[in-house]
């Protein structure tokens, strides 16, 4: 285990939440060959089951590698690769699943599924469920529902967009039985399209400062992509004091972070499921009956991670807390990527009774510089505790965006943390 606190200042200590870490994966060669999006999932049997993604001009062999841990996250083993990125495990019907998207090359592509009969031990041979299409992904969460499993992956509806399209991206719920065969495209319900570019942009986001940069005119280590969303979590509300709450249990939110230039907010979209069960995506509405496009959300500028606790009745989210996104970006330090709403290098929790109303927990984990990341995590409950997975850097990783290891923390006794 590596100690988290050395160096850090008694204040910050205070606010850690874990003191120290396993590196479950640590990169070859930090100069050309990139660790990102680590997934995790939690078996009955207490098995976690890791995965995470290589990249880099130096990659070779397949960009995805799967581990497993069998004493709580101490040691891991790995178990094998596959040929697709931005992958999440889960579980449906007894059968273990990986499911992204992209090829070998770690280029967008179409979605890739294999699974494990085994609990990771062994795996299939990749089924893929579209055909000449690019999507787009991350790790976020899975939840279940109605007998079902419901997640979200997005189209690139626009391919020949230039620059990063997280205003053409269409945020795709796919659902399936949890009985069904899930390498098979007929088991899964996709839903309906709509981007921010067409739906969002010139309708709801007046007086707000979005975009918060020019588009124009911005340094090119300091660009300003234009405004979206992206990395869909998907939730659902079972209060029923809760505005947006269905009694027949068939509607469910996306929560996704905004590509705003500010920091914050998340965008969020609602999502109806017909009696046959098609999926409808639209934009959400208050109960004034005015479109709602952004919530507050601590770290919503950046990818998050949404967990429900249903012994608790809270959500818990894990995101990139923001301390500078108001310093003109010509003073930022060297070492800090992109924007100034761009900072990744300390993992806050958070919990709510409502998705909206966010209360501070503490800090996962701090990188020792802008430089050495601790983002893009991913979490599970493992009985009474969090278990997670972090996107890291130390002091030998190229950029926080580019880092170097993939890092397991474990917040002990996360419900007693409750306020």
């Amino acid at each position: 285990m590596d100690n988290l606190i050395l160096g850090k200042s008694p204040g910050l200590a205070r606010l850690l939440l874990t003191e120290d870490y396993v590196i479950m994966h640590r990169s070859p060669n930090p100069s050309n060959v990139y660790l990102y999006s680590p997934g995790i999932a939690r078996l009955d049997s207490g098995r976690l089951v890791a995965v995470c993604r290589q990249g880099g001009e130096g990659l070779v062999g397949d960009p995805g590698m799967i581990f497993t841990s069998d004493d709580g996250g101490e040691t891991w083993v790995q178990r094998g690769t596959f040929p697709f990125i931005q992958a999440r495990p889960f579980v449906a019907g007894g059968t273990l699943y990986i499911i992204g998207q992209g090829n070998h090359l770690g280029q967008s592509g179409d979605i890739r599924i294999i699974c494990s009969l085994d609990e990771g031990d062994t795996w299939s041979k990749v089924s893929t469920l579209t055909s000449g299409q690019q999507w787009h992904a991350s790790p976020c969460n899975v939840i279940y529902a109605n007998g079902r499993v419901y997640l979200v992956i997005e189209r690139i509806v626009d391919e020949g967009f230039r620059g990063w399209p997280v205003s053409v991206l269409a945020p795709v719920v796919l659902a399936a039985s949890v009985d069904d065969d899930l390498m098979e495209r007929l088991s899964w319900t996709f839903s309906n399209e709509i981007t921010f570019r067409d739906e969002v942009r010139e309708e709801s986001i007046h007086g707000i400062g979005v975009p918060f940069w020019p588009y124009e005119g911005m340094p090119p280590e300091r660009y300003m992509a234009e405004v979206g969303w992206l990395e869909s979590n998907i939730v659902q509300f079972y209060d029923p004091k809760h505005v947006w709450y269905d009694p027949d249990g068939k509607t469910f939110y996306l929560w996704m972070r905004a590509h705003t230039g500010a920091t914050n907010y998340a965008a969020i979209a609602k999502v109806v499921e017909s009696e046959e069960g098609e999926l409808t995506v639209s934009l959400a509405s208050a109960p004034s009956g005015k479109p709602i496009v952004y919530v507050p959300c601590p770290g919503g500028q950046m990818r998050f991670h949404i967990t429900y606790d249903d012994v608790s009745k809270t959500y818990w989210l894990l995101s990139s807390q923001a301390t500078d996104s108001m310093t003109r970006p010509e003073l930022l330090p060297d070492d800090r990527y992109n924007l100034p709403d761009n900072e990744r290098h300390r993992l806050a929790l958070h919990f709510s009774t409502n998705c909206i109303d966010w209360c501070f927990v503490g800090l996962v984990a701090v990188g020792d510089t802008p430089k050495q990341a601790r983002h893009y995590a991913s979490m599970a409950i493992d009985d009474g505790d969090l278990v997670i997975l972090s996107r890291s850097g130390d002091k030998d990783a190229k950029t926080a965006h580019d880092g170097n290891m993939i890092t397991f923390h474990r917040v002990k006794d996360f419900r007693n943390l409750m306020y």
